[in-house]
């Protein structure tokens, strides 16, 4: 929750008026539990999204993550049907890590193709899955981290969220 990536889509979706949360994952930080393949994060993604529908009632949820969490953020949407996905360096290799059916609702992938950690070919197969595929960022030179380059994430976010609402 901490992550510069994280804070980045957070931020992104506030300034777009769009309210925001972040969390720690079962056994993350002074979070209780512990790592769950992905099962039990699911679960914890789909109590705080519990959790924002209260405390924001009528906001429509969309859903954003990073690495781990983008994977866990596809989960999910199968789950609530977010208005949108914003999936940063999708943790794919392993399938089942991710379903198989694509989220219904208007979804961007962002990848570097210097991600030393998540293959960008691998996330370019796994968006190639799904008809229709979801809309695919690739930037070139960007690490997993986004480092130094933080606003080409942040600028990718803005402009598919402007587009999808309109």
């Amino acid at each position: 929750m901490l992550n510069k990536v994280v804070y980045t889509l957070a931020r992104s979706f506030q300034e777009l008026g769009m309210p925001a949360l972040r969390f720690n994952y079962r056994g993350v930080g002074a979070s209780a539990g512990s790592y769950d393949n992905g099962v039990g994060e699911t679960e914890d993604a789909l109590a705080v999204i519990g959790y924002g529908q209260e405390r924001w009632p009528g906001a429509a949820v969309s859903l954003a993550g990073f690495s781990f969490g983008a994977a866990v953020a596809i989960r999910a949407a199968a789950r609530v049907t977010p208005v949108r996905l914003i999936s940063v360096a999708p943790a794919v290799a392993r399938p089942e890590s991710v379903p198989a059916s694509r989220p219904a609702c208007p979804w961007l992938i962002v990848q570097g193709d210097a991600d030393e950690i998540v293959d960008h070919l691998q996330v370019q197969a796994f968006a190639a899955r799904f008809s229709p595929p979801p809309r695919l960022r690739i930037l070139p030179g960007v690490d997993h981290f986004f480092h130094g380059r933080l606003h080409e994430l942040h600028d990718a976010v803005m402009a598919f969220c402007r587009e999808e609402t309109r």
